[in-house]
């Protein structure tokens, strides 16, 4: 089956739902080798994902992930998720997981889907663990964090047991260098269904599909966001270092460079744009000024965020991702009030608060 798909998508021909869902079938059983799926995978990359494709794929997905209890009164909540898709490979921060603990000391319920470290040197799971937070929740442990908390942790392996089937193939194609849809699946996945994202992208042309997705999925306010960064900031080891006129991307609202935006409410529709970072009054910086590294060291600078002693270009990226947040959480009304916002939760002590909390109740 996978092979006659490999035939139709390698002639340019997009599959339907119903073979998506024969796909993904194939693609966490057992029959087919690694090598074929990794086949396959590489075969749709290289036709291009339609939105379709991918709706249908994050759709099939989700249904086999576990599920959590969320009782009536949370699910009647604003749930936020605030993720990036990874793979821009620049080394900076857990800007995300900084952004997600200020956010719940705001009163937003965040449900955090992530995993450890696949393209950075700490993912979320590693840097939260790193913090003191618990990432192997139980479904019931994260369910009741959520309601009392206003936080969760989704560790990515817990809630997508299929996912050890596929494992091998996308290690295959990591290897050849061959992205694959999995790329863009990480932040569609969360098992807490949230009703509002703010996904960060590594292109900018994958700021609208992945937000008509997100639509698709029903989820009710979201914004898919990617950060440009000229050639001055990028590090040495980058392959583009020496191109005078390259552009990379961050998975993020970035304060480096203009920023693409797709974004729709229930309310306002569905509108894309472009933010320059002047509009906020940000200090000079360059991409190695938001560098991060091991999950020990990106703990640290979590840590000295939320104490209020970092008060430098890396602070700047918080505030501008948390301002974006608590828009989409509908917290505030606009970027510039939610940046307002996020220094009165840092420099108020209530950031620092919550993170004490989270690790207290992992600790209980």
């Amino acid at each position: 089956m996978l092979q006659r798909l490999v035939e139709q998508l390698t002639g340019g021909h997009a599959l339907s739902v119903e073979q998506v869902t024969l796909a993904v079938g194939h693609l966490v059983g057992e029959q087919v080798s690694a090598a074929g799926k990794a086949e396959f995978l590489a075969a749709l990359a290289a036709k291009g994902e339609t939105t379709d494709e991918i709706a249908a794929f994050a759709r099939e997905l989700r249904a086999r992930s576990v599920q959590p209890p969320l009782d009536a009164e949370t699910r009647s909540l604003e749930i936020l998720d605030v993720c990036g898709t990874g793979g821009d490979r620049l080394g900076t921060f857990n800007i995300s997981t900084t952004v997600a603990i200020i956010a719940a000391a705001a009163g937003v319920t965040v449900a955090k889907h992530g995993n450890r470290a696949i393209t950075s040197q700490a993912g979320s799971a590693d840097v939260l663990e790193a913090l003191g937070v618990k990432i192997d929740w139980s479904p019931d442990e994260a369910a009741r964090s959520l309601r009392e908390h206003q936080f969760a942790f989704f560790f990515a392996p817990k809630y997508h047991p299929a996912f050890k089937n596929i494992a091998p193939a996308r290690k295959l194609c990591a290897e050849r260098g061959q992205r694959t849809i999995f790329n863009f699946l990480g932040p569609l996945l969360n098992p807490a269904r949230p009703s509002a994202q703010l996904v960060g992208v590594p292109r900018a042309e994958l700021c609208e599909p992945i937000a008509r997705v997100l639509q698709s999925l029903g989820v009710r306010r979201g914004m898919v966001v990617s950060g440009r960064v000229s050639a001055p900031g990028f590090p040495s080891s980058s392959p583009k270092a020496d191109e005078p006129n390259a552009l990379t991307f961050l998975d993020e609202l970035s304060t480096l460079g203009d920023n693409t935006i797709a974004e729709f409410y229930q309310e306002h529709g569905f509108t894309t744009s472009n933010l320059s970072p002047e509009q906020f009054p940000l200090q000079p910086a360059v991409l190695a000024d938001l560098a991060g590294a091991d999950c020990r060291a990106n703990a640290a600078i979590i840590r000295r965020l939320l104490q209020n002693e970092d008060r430098g270009p890396k602070r700047d990226a918080v505030l501008l991702n948390t301002a974006a947040a608590l828009l989409v959480a509908g917290k505030a009304t606009s970027l510039v009030e939610g940046w307002e916002q996020a220094i009165v939760l840092i420099e108020s002590g209530e950031a620092e608060a919550k993170l004490k909390e989270l690790v207290a109740a992992s600790a209980a």
